[in-house]
């Protein structure tokens, strides 16, 4: 049996509560491993001005696998206010560690499953024939590209003037010719072929070996005519390697309605960066909530898997913890799933949904209770004890 070696970032506000309960849970179904935490998120930045240190990216390049908590991030000119005295107005910029992790490492196909766990009182209901409530299973997972797009960081406010003089020799920027600089912001949406080609494969792939009928490319290509054309161009490509599998197009706007109408129809998503993050969590609403949304960065050496929940600081703090755990429990199993040990994952996911489907324990999102230290009070059940029902369920 390999011993591995994981990084873990537990970052900010409450992903240094769920983090260590995944660690928890990996380590009652028998997975060996050595876990070296690392530096990530909002103190770095304010300390050193760089949310993302040189050591955390050494130790990824050196182990390949990470377990990423959570991270706080703010408007550029809130960042700027939070930076110690001594690095104040001296050109720090801000930036997402995660999002600069995917960039710096090529982790380009992002995998987010959106999957109903029976039993689970927040999964998607409507009303049927005869006023009869239904609650389909959806069964999703959404691969986003995770690298270019709007994401890729390209942007600038009171832009260069050679930036300016290129973008000028479009028509259609005759209408901000006399618009000021510093009133103009601009941010680039770039696509490539390549990239775009790699996601398709990987949503179409991971289709077949899964039995899913049909990927659905979701962009919106009547109007962002060029990066989303070009998207829509390859998903048709390389649908003619896969005769099996159905290829459907769907606009972004069209979607967010028809997911939920019938959000059982659909299988494996694929999209661009930015639509990809609104449909996983559109998707991430009907199975139960963020609560349940797990992730996995992927690239062809290095590989970070994480909750797709924000950093929550306000409930850091609690005493007893409150937060739902599953969302980086379900991250953990599909780190497992990447390194071959299925069958361990397959026994966690087993034990969450059983006691999902039990009922007896549930957190205070699942109760539908608005957070604070009184969910206890209303028969909500920490954090611990959430953990503590999956392992005794092992």
């Amino acid at each position: 049996m390999s011993w591995h070696k994981i990084v873990t970032m537990p970052g900010d506000g409450i992903g240094n509560v769920v983090l260590p309960e995944a660690i928890r849970v990996l380590e009652a179904a028998g997975f060996k491993a050595d876990y070296i935490e690392a530096p990530i998120g909002w103190k770095y930045w304010c300390e050193e001005g760089n949310p993302l240190p040189d050591k955390t990216i050494d130790l990824l390049r050196n182990f390949k696998l990470g377990l990423f908590g959570a991270i706080t991030s703010k408007p550029k000119a809130k960042a700027a206010a939070e930076l110690a005295p001594a690095l104040q107005n001296k050109d720090y910029v801000y930036y997402s560690p995660i999002v600069k992790m995917r960039q710096l490492f090529d982790l380009d196909i992002c995998i987010r499953p959106c999957r109903t766990f029976p039993g689970n009182p927040l999964n998607f209901i409507k009303r049927g024939p005869a006023g009869v409530f239904e609650e389909p299973i959806v069964d999703v997972v959404v691969f986003r590209q995770n690298t270019e797009g709007l994401y890729s960081g390209v942007e600038w406010t009171n832009p260069p003037e050679i930036v300016r003089d290129a973008l000028e020799t479009h028509p259609k920027m005759d209408k901000y010719n006399e618009v000021p600089g510093e009133d103009l912001a601009i941010s680039l949406r770039i696509f490539t072929r390549p990239a775009c080609r790699r996601i398709c494969t990987a949503a179409f792939e991971y289709a077949k070996k899964h039995g899913y009928k049909s990927v659905t490319v979701c962009e919106k290509p009547n109007v962002i005519r060029e990066t989303s054309g070009m998207m829509e161009e390859e998903a048709q490509k390389t649908a003619k390697n896969y005769p099996d599998i159905q290829l459907w197009s769907t606009n972004i706007d069209a979607q967010m309605m028809w997911l939920t109408k019938n959000p059982q129809d659909y299988g494996v998503m694929v999209a661009g960066n930015m639509f990809g993050d609104i449909i996983s969590d559109g998707f991430a609403g009907l199975v139960g909530g963020l609560g349940f949304a797990c992730s996995a960065n992927i690239g062809q050496d290095v590989a970070v898997f994480e909750p797709t929940h924000g950093s929550a600081p306000k409930y850091e703090k609690l005493d007893p913890p409150i937060v739902n755990p599953i969302a980086m429990i379900l991250s953990a199993c599909m780190m497992l799933d990447h390194i071959g040990e299925t069958g361990k994952a397959e026994r966690i996911k087993n034990a969450v949904a059983g006691v999902i489907a039990e009922g007896r324990v549930r957190t205070y999102d699942m109760l539908m209770l608005k957070g604070g230290p009184d969910v206890f009070d209303r028969g909500a059940a920490t954090t611990t004890e959430m953990t503590d029902a999956i392992i005794k369920r092992l």
